[in-house]
């Protein structure tokens, strides 16, 4: 019993740390990976440089953006660099 009264604050704190830093982390991380994966051509899109622009096309590893700023020119961008699709 005093065996587990002696780890009892460690387990809280371990338990404190889960809620509060790692379970919030891996939700945001799905919610990225999810929303790599259901990116279409012509969505409109926010990079984490602060970049918007409509998906020209994609791979697996690139995305190709159109931006008003560029004209006519195409800008080929990391995935990871996705932000957030605007609806």
């Amino acid at each position: 019993m005093e065996f587990f009264m002696a780890i009892l604050p460690f387990l809280v704190l371990i338990l404190v740390m889960y809620f509060l830093m790692i379970r919030p982390a891996q939700k945001k991380q799905k919610n990225v990976q999810d929303m790599q994966a259901n990116m279409q051509k012509g969505d409109e899109i926010i990079t984490i440089g602060g970049l918007h622009g409509t998906v020209e096309s994609f791979d697996q590893k690139h995305m190709y953006i159109r931006t008003d700023a560029a004209g006519s020119a195409v800008l080929k961008f990391e995935r990871v660099a996705l932000k957030e699709i605007v609806k």
